[in-house]
């Protein structure tokens, strides 16, 4: 980290009667640029910010010119200045100038010039400068960038006869002649500017590849599996730790096809009986389309998004592949055959649901609250429908079977499927999830996943017209609980039915049993 200068930061302090001079109006100018770049060296890394403006992308000109075509971009460097670039530039190389063959870099840095000019012809003593422009000068050298004045954009080995020069053909290697952009370095940024929704697809790929891959590994002792097993663990913890983002997300996501690949090539040499297999033919497919698409180098949101098409296939060919061997599902029962007294206690429970529940014997701790219609609520359980053929909002004001009446607000949908996470869980216990709901529209089933295992059913048997309120309650067994939080999937499957779930509460009991 950058060492903070032993200056004395002022600023100024306007008063009546405060007589102002240019040096006080330049001095407080000067405040808030060294305060800027004060932030950007504690808090940033210095190099390019990916994905603003062009993102300083350097690419070949016409075929024969030593020429190189740089996007506008921001970068940051060492001292924290800010590096703009706001028009393309074309930045011609001249051999001529450099004792070849030699590495040439090309750098941009941050300048300053002075601009807009005026004088006074009432009186010539007064005239200077009214704007500093800041931007970015770029520049061939064959010095070893020095990040604290300079950020690299790429570098280039240039032969003795170079005539020209072309893209990369292998990113991880680039050849003589060609554009090296993996030194380039990438400015820090907090946080991640994923959409929530890619973030969720890419912890639901890992999270259904991570078993089939464990199941290679472990059970079948192909070795080559535990590489990829062990990629798809460090992108879910990468994930976790919001350090995923459009600067990264490709480079792990070529990480894993790779270690697909030599998966591929190890079964193939070693395993006839997997690689004869159709299900194996199209896996290896899928992989190897994904790979061809790096070539092209679009680098953006919808490529992710095939990325993440191209691995659901995978993980679809390979569960098919291996689905006998695989940990079978839980056989789904017709209907729900939880009818203990505590559930239907539950059921027609109009008082409120407090942190601490004791329901005919048995003690319940609220462990999560889910509320379908507050923001904050969804973004922190992660919910969301999808896929829906309809949805709406709803408000009722509704009797429970003992006459109390209770407000609520909730949402409805049919089709589709419902997702959500219940937080605080504590693995080896049961969970009571619990949603109040509009019993006039009853009669319903739903497919259940927890943390992509099939679970049973959840039904909502029987309606009522009069008194329209219940609480409906589903029971993950013990068994199934083993992470500290449970991303759960709701399917119906009732034709022409509407789902609604209005306020949520998710209990365990205080005690094992």
């Amino acid at each position: 980290m950058a060492e903070i200068t032993d200056k004395n930061f002022k600023r100024l302090n306007f008063f009546r009667g405060f007589r102002t001079s240019e040096k006080d109006w330049n001095d407080g100018e000067q405040y808030h640029v060294e305060k800027r770049k004060l932030h950007n060296r504690m808090l940033h890394a210095p190099g390019i910010v990916p994905h603003a403006l062009g993102g300083f992308k350097v690419s070949v000109r016409g075929r024969g010119e030593l020429a190189v075509e740089i996007q506008p971009g921001y970068a940051v460097d060492g001292q924290g200045n800010d590096i703009f670039l706001w028009q393309p530039e074309i930045k011609q190389l001249n051999p001529v100038d450099f004792k070849l063959p030699a590495t040439v870099y090309l750098v941009a840095r941050y300048v300053e010039e002075l601009t807009d000019f005026i004088s006074y012809k009432e009186n010539l003593d007064f005239k200077g400068h009214r704007r500093v422009s800041e931007t970015a000068k770029l520049e061939w050298t064959m010095a070893e960038p020095d990040v604290n004045t300079e950020v690299e954009l790429c570098r280039i080995a240039l032969s003795k006869d170079v005539r020209r020069m072309t893209a990369a053909k292998s990113l991880l290697a680039p050849g003589v002649d060609e554009i090296d952009t993996r030194f380039a370095p990438i400015a820090g940024i907090a946080g991640s500017f994923l959409a929530p929704q890619q973030v969720w697809r890419l912890l639901e790929t890992a999270a259904k590849s991570k078993r089939v891959y464990a199941y290679l590994f472990h059970q079948l002792q192909i070795l080559p599996a535990a590489d990829v097993l062990h990629a798809f663990i460090t992108l879910e913890m990468l994930l976790h730790t919001q350090s995923v983002d459009l600067r990264n997300v490709f480079d792990l996501q070529f990480i894993v096809l790779q270690h697909q690949n030599t998966l591929i090539e190890s079964i193939e040499a070693n395993h006839p009986a997997i690689s004869s297999q159709r299900d194996f033919a199209n896996y290896k497919k899928h992989v190897e389309i994904a790979v061809k698409r790096f070539d092209e180098r679009i680098f953006a949101a919808e490529f992710l998004d095939e990325l993440l098409s191209y691995q659901t296939e995978c993980v679809k060919f390979m569960n098919a592949l291996f689905a006998k061997h695989l940990d079978s599902a839980p056989k789904v029962a017709e209907r729900s055959t939880d009818s203990s007294a505590v559930v239907e206690s539950i059921k027609v429970r109009s008082t409120a649901f407090t942190d601490q529940l004791s329901v005919e014997g048995t003690d319940l701790v609220l462990i999560d609250v889910l509320d379908p219609l507050d923001a904050e609520s969804e973004r922190n359980h992660a919910w969301r429908i999808s896929g829906e053929r309809d949805k709406y909002r709803t408000r009722q004001k509704l009797k429970y079977p003992d006459g109390v009446v209770v407000e609520d607000a909730g949402v409805a949908f049919e089709g589709g499927q419902l997702e959500f996470e219940v937080r605080n869980v504590e693995p080896g216990k049961d969970i009571y999830l619990i949603w109040r709901t509009d019993y006039v529209h009853g009669d319903w089933e739903a497919e259940v996943e927890g943390n992509d295992r099939r679970l049973k059913n959840a039904v909502c048997a029987g309606s009522d017209r009069k008194f329209r309120w219940r609480n409906w309650v589903y029971v993950v067994p013990a068994e199934h609980v083993r992470e500290v939080a449970m991303r759960f999937k709701w399917k119906p499957v009732t034709a022409d039915r509407d789902l609604n779930v209005f306020k949520m509460w998710a209990y365990q009991p205080a005690k094992r049993g």
